[in-house]
């Protein structure tokens, strides 16, 4: 009996930073629950809470770089191109309508 492989995704190569850098945000998270418990300074909230922001940003940098050079390739080799580029803009579209 053969079992099923795991899919190689675009961000399979840097995945352990990957999961390092989202272990820090969680942190980072749970530090302005302490924050906000502790009755802190509404911008010092807020400059924790911008930091975080750019975190996740440069965790969806990344995510974006593999899809277009891993994902993206797949897809234009099974002959979906368009399909994969309105996703991905789809998906960039997603990204730059925060706030």
């Amino acid at each position: 009996m053969t079992t099923p492989s795991t899919p190689t995704r675009g961000y399979t190569a840097s995945k352990d930073q990957l999961l390092a850098r989202l272990r820090r945000v969680e942190g980072q998270v749970r530090g302005i629950e302490k924050m906000v418990d502790d009755d802190r300074y509404c911008i010092d909230v807020l400059t924790q809470i911008s930091a975080i922001q750019a975190a996740l940003d440069k965790v969806a940098l990344g995510l974006l770089d593999g899809h277009a050079r891993h994902c993206m390739h797949e897809g234009a080799a099974e002959g979906r191109a368009d399909e994969m580029a309105s996703e991905m803009m789809a998906a960039v579209g997603r990204l730059m309508k925060r706030g």
